[in-house]
């Protein structure tokens, strides 16, 4: 965290009362949000999925990675601190250690969801009630999109070595 708050010094800070959204899930604000100091709920589809309070927690990643609206609310539970990063881009962009905590934060979460879907197909395998379910949840397990775009090389010259990476499909590896 200590690199997040040297890369935050000198930026304003903004205040929130307790029962302030910071982020309504829908918006799309192109802005990372820093927490500096306090307590937060994150509800998605108005449901409470988790609380966050240590300093230096990102909000606002995944909307600013894929230029989508947010995916959740983050809503105060008490007085609140952050730091409103407004060219998300950019900022990422400047800092490859942010980039690469954001980037272990991402792959840490996704690592979590495919573990509870597994617990949760082996817990109800064999039920043909929920084969539906299963059957989704194996989907969800499976889907990996084909193709990725990375940022093209930097070359001066601007020869054609400049290609977006594309990994190799199935039957080439």
């Amino acid at each position: 965290m200590s690199d997040i708050t040297e890369l935050l010094q000198g930026r304003k800070l903004k205040k929130f009362a307790a029962g302030k959204e910071v982020i309504r899930q829908g918006d799309q604000t192109g802005c990372l949000y820093f927490l500096v100091e306090g307590t937060v709920e994150i509800l998605r589809d108005g449901m409470p999925v988790a609380t966050a309070s240590e300093s230096g927690v990102v909000f606002g990643e995944m909307s600013a990675l894929l230029e989508t609206p947010h995916t959740a609310t983050v809503r105060t539970i008490g007085p609140c601190t952050f730091c409103i990063v407004p060219d998300s881009r950019a900022f990422l962009e400047s800092s490859p250690s942010l980039s690469h905590s954001v980037s272990r934060l991402l792959a840490q979460r996704l690592d979590e969801v495919n573990r509870y879907l597994v617990k949760v197909k082996h817990k109800f395998k064999g039920d043909d009630r929920l084969d539906v379910v299963i059957n989704s949840l194996e989907g969800l397990l499976h889907h990996h999109p084909l193709r990725f775009h990375a940022p093209p090389l930097s070359n001066a010259a601007g020869s054609s070595a400049q290609r977006s990476a594309v990994p190799p499909t199935r039957g080439q590896r």
